[in-house]
């Protein structure tokens, strides 16, 4: 009995992967590794320099791990992955051997996996939103990617991570086995409180007014110009509404232009000063118009705020939304006006107080501690 009993308590050695540090992959790579090294474990970090912004390389240092190591990753595939592959696997030989090695979103999914014969090390992929999720991709494109994660997923990876029942039934769809799959939601920390007044001040918002929210990467899969076309409509209606908008990528300079032209650009405010646990103290209604999600955090963590919501059908979506009882669900269309009239309904004064009222009943559903637990419980069973 003492072996079982000394893998169940034992402090474990792992390794993280990751290549993008931006969006919901980079807080939940963040979290994963100081909730595993608070937890007593060896931890190792390696991340790509190449897309990582500078609050996560400072975050990720801060944490104080047993090692974060940089190693130039591509996000697309190409001839720059040779020297990916050789030198990840150099980390895994001088830092190893390791209980599990786990790889978030594609490109380290797939360069983590890959592997010579050898001793057999556990390994786990969590995708964060599977490429083929991509409604915009294209029938040659979900064929190749498809393709390519269910031959990773049957013939390389010990276990595949889900972060919403949405996620598991694509990966279903896509062929990939039962026997590899576990779902383990997303968690987030306490909502931020005090911030409000402050930050409304800042960006000279009326501390009265009704604020909708949106907070991701400004970029083709969070649909960012879809909600300036949308507030546009909304704010003819609703004289009083504002729209606070965090968030920075390769569309920046087109939502710019698109702020510029709206005809209520005077209530539109564009920032990255907040995080996302920061911003939610200060808007009333989060919107997320994205084409395509796993487990959005900021889905969550406006959900742990009792914050109500206005969200397209996208992964996720279901495991924090009810669909007019904490907010409105909006069908994924590029048209601007289905958005719009969601967002008219969601401000209705009693609907409002109504959608809150359920959303603070339902906020303490998305713990952080519950995460971590579960998916150390996965790297123990492999690791027998």
């Amino acid at each position: 009995m003492k072996p079982a009993r000394d893998n169940a308590t034992r402090p474990l050695r792992l390794l993280q992967v990751l290549e993008p540090s931006g969006g919901g992959s980079g807080r939940h790579f963040l979290d994963l590794c100081r909730g595993l090294k608070q937890r007593g474990h060896v931890v190792h970090a390696v991340y790509s320099p190449r897309r990582a912004e500078e609050r996560f390389v400072g975050e990720l240092l801060s944490i104080g791990l047993d090692g974060a190591h940089a190693l130039d990753m591509a996000r697309s595939p190409g001839p720059s992955d040779i020297a990916s592959y050789i030198g990840l696997r150099g980390v895994m030989r001088k830092l190893g051997p390791f209980d599990a090695i786990h790889a978030h979103s594609s490109k380290a999914g797939a360069l983590s996996r890959l592997r010579l014969p050898g001793p057999h090390v556990p390994r786990i992929y969590t995708p964060h939103a599977f490429r083929t999720m991509d409604p915009h991709l294209g029938a040659t494109g979900a064929f190749v990617y498809g393709f390519i994660e269910r031959f990773l997923a049957r013939f390389f990876t010990d276990e595949l991570i889900c972060v919403s029942a949405d996620e598991y039934a694509h990966a279903r769809a896509l062929g990939i086995p039962r026997k590899r799959l576990s779902i383990i939601v997303n968690g987030v920390d306490e909502p931020a409180h005090g911030l409000r007044d402050a930050i409304r001040e800042e960006l000279a918002i009326p501390p009265h007014a009704l604020v909708f929210g949106f907070v991701g990467r400004l970029s083709a899969q969070k649909a960012p110009e879809r909600l300036i076309e949308a507030f546009t409509i909304a704010a003819q209606t609703l004289p009083d509404a504002y729209l606070l908008m965090v968030g920075t990528g390769e569309l920046e300079q087109m939502v710019g232009y698109k702020i510029d032209s709206s005809t209520a650009r005077d209530r539109i405010r564009l920032t990255t000063r907040y995080t996302g646990r920061q911003v939610m103290d200060a808007i009333d209604i989060l919107t997320m118009p994205s084409r395509y999600e796993a487990m959005s955090y900021v889905m969550l963590e406006a959900a742990a705020a009792a914050r109500p919501l206005v969200l397209t059908q996208v992964g996720g979506a279901s495991t924090v939304l009810k669909d007019s009882r904490n907010g409105v669900l909006v069908e994924n269309v590029d048209d601007p006006r289905p958005f719009a009239k969601a967002m008219i309904k969601a401000a209705s004064p009693a609907r409002f107080e109504r959608f809150r009222a359920e959303a603070l009943r339902r906020s303490g559903d998305y713990g952080l501690p519950r995460m971590i637990a579960d998916t150390e419980a996965i790297y123990r069973r492999l690791a027998r």
